[in-house]
């Protein structure tokens, strides 16, 4: 029991100092510079101009529909965590802004803010959590577009919303700057994340073989190989769970392994090239 209250304190702690964060990159960077990056966040930024109301209570209004729509497709496990990371992500961008922008340049502010931001959410995702937002987004679209990959729907998506302020701000300088917050915050969160590894090969060894099969298979909808093995103490037939996955996805089976099973034994290694299926295609990619 004391365990586990040190896990949820260490959780929400972690999703605390993030949101926090989150709003210092959002309220002393990148609004005041009239940057949009992409996402919900660059659509309050937008909004903000328009219509009026802070930012971070554009953040927190758009993203509402965004939860009751995530919960209804893909279930509730994570909305109390990001329903929390939101409302407090909305509150400090708020609480911030009056304090003052830190930087009146506008590309040491999309550096800073960018690189702040991709390291924020890069400590949510660690958490097991979301901020829920354009991820949800992509992936209810990816559920009526399944042709277009997630990345290729993200860099639409921001394209879109970089656009857009160019037009709103009447300031091509601005929507220029925007797009490279969103670029380097991508290439960050990336190395926050993952390192500098292209992807992923995993080795899961588990006496619930079959329930972490099934969810890698319906949630993650990736290719899974299973290995027929033997322990060599225990003399047991052991079923041995192979895939390969995007760097992007690690987390994501990580977490789905130690919710079926907390005792399975993982073995996760750097992959930098992988061919096949989902992947590159050796004869038009090795050149």
């Amino acid at each position: 029991m004391k365990t586990a209250l040190r896990r949820a304190a260490a959780h929400y702690a972690t999703i605390t100092v993030a949101s926090l964060l989150y709003g210092v990159s959002v309220s002393l960077f990148l609004d005041p510079n009239s940057l949009a990056p992409g996402g919900v966040t660059g659509i309050a930024i937008i909004l903000s101009r328009l219509i009026g109301f802070r930012t971070g209570t554009w953040i927190f209004f758009l993203n509402i529909p965004i939860l009751i729509l995530g919960t209804w497709k893909f279930g509730g496990r994570l909305i109390l965590s990001t329903l929390y990371c939101t409302a407090l992500t909305s509150l400090a961008t708020n609480l911030f802004a009056g304090l003052g922008p830190l930087t009146r340049d506008p590309f040491l502010a999309a550096l800073a803010g960018g690189a702040l931001m991709a390291c924020v959410l890069g400590w949510v995702f660690k958490a097991g959590a979301t901020t829920g937002g354009m991820d949800i987004v992509i992936k209810l679209l990816r559920l009526k577009i399944p042709h277009l990959k997630t990345g290729m729907l993200f860099l639409i998506s921001d394209a879109v919303v970089v656009t857009l302020s160019a037009v709103v701000f009447r300031d091509a300088d601005k929507a220029l700057y925007a797009g490279l917050t969103a670029v380097v915050t991508s290439l960050m969160l990336d190395v926050v994340l993952y390192g500098r590894d292209g992807a992923k090969l995993v080795y899961i060894i588990s006496d619930s073989s079959e329930a972490i099969t099934k969810r890698l298979l319906d949630e993650l909808e990736i290719g899974v190989t299973k290995v027929q093995g033997f322990g060599a103490y225990s003399g047991k037939e052991k079923s041995v769970i192979l895939c390969a996955v995007k760097k992007q996805m690690s987390p994501k089976l990580e977490i789905i392994v130690k919710e079926v099973d907390s005792m399975a034994f993982m073995i996760v290694t750097s992959a930098t090239e992988i061919y096949g299926e989902g992947y590159k295609s050796y004869f038009t990619e090795k050149l």
